[in-house]
């Protein structure tokens, strides 16, 4: 059976998203890593655009967004709720927010000299007032972004917010966000994060899961 095939690169939460929804709902594709200064000429051409992660279907169709990426795989589960996650209304609305504005201040946090920043302190107060206390209020109430439990939802967002706190942990830590903060480290920590940032060999495409 052909398998589709996923060009990805570990580090971009924009494909760890994806390949932990396709961990979910155990759907296996052929991984291809990349090397972003050298980026195959086949991916280009699938999406000319040069982003990962890009799904490649056995019948040539491309998926080049990572939220349908993610809602292809779950649509293959045998679990029918967890697609359903990303199509409930108040999902999508945490959605539009990481990756509209919350995405926005977090690349001028992290990458000043990039966007002509010359105060890292404003995009990232922004980043924390604009998304992370109300995400943290909702934690209060209850594990997930969802329920009490890991969901497509918690998949889609808690990769940026890992990739916030990690420019500078000290000060992330000392923020007065503790159930945010528990919430990610519990994210953080899943088997699911820990199977999806299994490093792959570059350019090669590899069985992924490897169920």
């Amino acid at each position: 059976m052909q398998l589709p095939l996923l060009y990805t690169y570990r580090r971009c939460p924009y494909a760890m998203r994806a390949r932990m929804a396709l961990l979910m709902a155990q759907r296996q594709v052929l991984a291809h890593e990349i090397v972003l200064r050298d980026k195959p000429p086949a991916m280009l051409a699938a999406s000319p655009k040069g982003t990962v992660p890009v799904l490649v279907l056995p019948d040539g169709q491309v998926i080049d967004e990572s939220l349908h990426i993610m809602q292809w795989a779950l649509a293959q589960s045998s679990d029918p709720g967890l697609g359903l996650v990303l199509q409930d209304p108040q999902a999508r609305a945490w959605i539009d927010r990481n990756d509209g504005e919350f995405k926005v201040q977090l690349d001028r946090y992290k990458y000043p000299q990039r966007f002509g920043v010359t105060d890292r302190q404003s995009p990232r107060d922004a980043a924390v007032a604009g998304l992370l206390h109300d995400m943290n209020a909702l934690l209060k109430r209850q594990a997930y972004m969802a329920g009490p439990s890991m969901s497509p939802l918690d998949v889609a967002l808690f990769p940026f917010v890992r990739q916030f706190a990690a420019v500078d942990a000290a000060w992330f830590s000392s923020l007065n966000l503790p159930a945010l903060q528990a919430w990610l480290k519990h994210c953080v920590d899943s088997a699911w994060f820990t199977q999806a940032m299994v490093k792959l060999p570059d350019q090669t495409p590899q069985l992924f899961p490897n169920l």
